[in-house]
């Protein structure tokens, strides 16, 4: 991870320095998905804000190339540090959260034969004759690779399939042609 900390309208101190360097090692313990960091430190001179001087702005890039933000003021800049971090860090457990619960759905490869037996274009299904005889039902959205207006009786399939309400449909059908080696 790439880190920057820098000040502005006031000279940075080892203290700040070596808290911002270990929060930010606490935000990635455990995890590799922080790329950059960036830490400003900023004297407000500003008269309205005469109650809150101390600026911490803490941004925080991830691999999605998203960047998550937080930018609190304080009376002193270990309080405004340590704010705009517990910020960070709710708004850095909520992305991972979310990315956790992104699972990758692998659709497995049709592993049985047949050939095409009945179609009824407008209706939008078939039906497959499995080799070793029977019939599975197929829906029009089954197919990978091949729009419905290509299916024809007799054409060879490879496919997958399932109980349903009736009797087996298929969840996947392809021609033999489509599959990758």
């Amino acid at each position: 991870m790439n880190l920057e900390v820098e000040a502005r309208n006031i000279a940075m101190t080892p203290r700040w320095k070596t808290e911002i360097e270990e929060r930010m090692a606490a935000l990635q313990r455990g995890h590799d998905d922080i790329i950059h960091g960036r830490v400003t430190l900023t004297k407000n001179r500003h008269h309205k804000k005469l109650d809150n001087v101390a600026e911490a702005l803490v941004l925080v890039t991830v691999p999605t190339r998203q960047t998550l933000t937080s930018r609190k003021e304080d009376k002193t800049f270990e309080e405004a540090i340590r704010a705009a971090f517990d910020a960070v860090a709710i708004e850095l457990r909520k992305y991972r959260e979310k990315r956790a619960d992104k699972v990758a759905r692998i659709e497995p490869l049709p592993q049985l034969r047949g050939v095409v037996s009945k179609v009824f274009p407008n209706q939008g299904y078939g039906f497959i004759l499995k080799d070793g005889g029977g019939e599975v039902y197929f829906h029009k959205n089954a197919l990978k690779g091949l729009s419905f207006d290509e299916v024809q009786d007799g054409l060879e399939v490879l496919f997958e399939s399932e109980p349903g309400e009736k009797g087996l449909h298929a969840t996947i059908v392809q021609a033999p042609h489509l599959l990758k080696p």
